[in-house]
């Protein structure tokens, strides 16, 4: 996912879209404990997706303050 394409989303979207990335990089880490995750490359793809989404978060955060 494109900032570009996070930059388009609302706030509410964008916060849901935190929390459910959030319980992804969970259930990936849970998975990997156990010995359950295949694609072990997907836990730093989600990690950067939920960078990006707090990015945009942050950016509209700061717009608003001034």
């Amino acid at each position: 996912m494109k900032a570009s394409e996070l930059r388009e989303l609302s706030m509410d979207e964008l916060l849901e879209k935190e929390r459910s990335l959030k319980q992804e990089l969970f259930n990936l880490r849970f998975q990997k404990a156990t010995g359950q995750l295949g694609n072990t490359a997907m836990i730093p793809k989600t990690k950067r997706d939920l960078a990006r989404v707090k990015t945009v978060i942050r950016e509209r955060q700061m717009a608003e303050g001034k």
